[in-house]
């Protein structure tokens, strides 16, 4: 058979395979539109659920979509309370305490906080607080000891747990870290920096001339060092080690003058890297405006979660300066402050470092009661060619017009006297000290002369 008859044979069997389709959706059309609930029209034929369903709930007859005509077939009204909500986000409670304060945050479920609403709690017993500045935070101070139940009011578009959160409130402060302390540091886009970072450097107020600005470097025990914050700007860590810059103390934090926010410092992680990769031993330092002791410990938690992932071979410095005088913590008197100071050290203590307090001789002799934070280590700041002060000290910042290969700024150089082995690796919270010279004390005497 040739392929022209081929062709014709194939074409007559489509046709007539087509005719045999027809004929039968014909013959079954009726049966069709009443399988789909049609009209002649093709429009849905209205039939009444009560002669397709009985009593039961079961199907009578072959209308299989009779339901969705039905108006009592779903309920009349649909309530979701916002639990039960399918649109909106899952938000959860955590909660803090120091010593007669609560700390409530709204986070979601991957831990951020939640803002921009005003979620209101109610702490069962004392009643109802609402977080007015949509923050995600609510704090509540001036509670008396004793356990807690505190459960978190319905918000539109929101699921709220269904639970009641229980905590307990000390009575005594206890010096420890803050796990939640990371949703209290805000960074510097957050902030009005002019009014917050206002440290003023009284030991450039009380230079007497004859400080030396170049490197001094020693032998023995003694090493040169530099402190730096962001208004060092970027710096060049392999050029600072080059110029035989032997550790950094590197300022991660502060808390606000004014507002008395907790801001890190915006150059910190890129200096502790770069320190750290050269080959440098570093410290931190924070500086404070704490108010009462809970801040203090506040303060010292911040720290504690920065520097947890770095071998951080100095202390860790308490820096106690003024803001000015208008700073919220300048009117404190001696005993509240060092009060109030002992609670950061503590703490940092507590987390296995090495602590102290940096200040000027004058604010270290009139504002702060060094009898009491002796066991400490102290960074004294005195621009002279020999320091006047008269009680001991581990550091000595002797001026703030250094200049080092690697950063563009004047910076603070340091003689450090404490004898610290950063030959090991340190763990988290190991600080490196092997001794120190001058017996227990662990300090210089009067004059501070590095060739002793």
């Amino acid at each position: 058979m040739d392929s022209r008859k081929i062709k014709k044979t194939l074409f007559a069997m489509i046709v007539v395979f087509a005719v045999i389709v027809g004929a039968l959706a014909a013959a079954n059309l009726e049966q069709v539109k009443q399988k789909l609930g049609l009209t002649a029209d093709g429009q849905p034929e209205e039939t009444a659920l009560i002669e397709e369903t009985d009593g039961n709930g079961g199907q009578r007859g072959d209308n299989l979509s009779a339901f969705l005509q039905d108006e009592t077939f779903f309920d009349p009204e649909v309530r979701f309370k916002s639990i039960e909500a399918y649109s909106g986000r899952n938000v959860f409670l955590m909660m803090s305490s120091v010593a007669k304060d609560l700390r409530v945050m709204v986070v979601d479920s991957i831990g951020n906080l939640v803002t921009g609403t005003p979620f209101t709690i109610t702490v069962q017993g004392v009643g109802e607080y609402t977080d007015t500045d949509k923050d995600g935070i609510i704090y509540i101070d001036g509670l008396r000891s004793g356990e807690y139940s505190v459960s978190l009011k319905e918000e539109e578009g929101f699921h709220v747990p269904n639970t009641i959160t229980s905590i307990q409130v000390r009575q005594e402060i206890e010096y420890r870290v803050l796990d939640d302390i990371e949703y209290l540091i805000l960074t510097e886009d957050d902030i009005d920096v002019d009014k917050e970072d206002r440290a003023v450097n009284g030991a450039e107020e009380a230079a007497d001339g004859s400080e030396n600005t170049q490197l001094q470097f020693a032998s023995g025990n003694v090493k040169l060092g530099i402190d730096v914050s962001k208004w060092n700007q970027t710096i060049d860590w392999k050029q600072v080690k080059a110029e035989g810059i032997e550790f950094a103390i590197i300022r991660c934090g502060y808390r606000g003058a004014a507002s008395g926010v907790l801001v890190l410092d915006p150059m910190y992680e890129k200096n502790i890297r770069g320190a750290i990769e050269a080959g440098i031993p570093v410290g931190v330092y924070f500086f404070t405006q704490a108010t009462n002791e809970v801040e203090a410990v506040e303060e010292a938690s911040m720290v504690i979660s920065l520097i947890e992932d770095y071998d951080v071979d100095y202390p860790v410095f308490l820096d106690s300066e003024s803001a000015g005088g208008r700073g919220r913590a300048d009117g404190l008197g001696v005993d509240e402050r060092t009060k109030i100071h002992k609670a950061f050290l503590e703490t940092i203590a507590s987390a296995g470092y090495e602590t102290g307090i940096y200040g000027s001789r004058n604010w270290l002799k009139d504002e702060v009661n060094m009898t009491e934070l002796s066991e400490y280590r102290t960074w004294l700041a005195e621009y002279a060619d020999v320091p006047v002060y008269d009680e001991y000290y581990h550091m000595w910042q002797y001026t703030s017009k250094g200049t080092v290969s690697g950063i563009e700024t004047r910076v603070d150089l340091n003689l450090c006297y404490m004898n610290i082995d950063t030959s090991i690796n340190h763990a988290k919270g190991a600080a490196g000290y092997s001794g120190i010279i001058d017996g227990d004390s662990g300090n210089v005497p009067t004059g501070g002369d590095e060739e002793e």
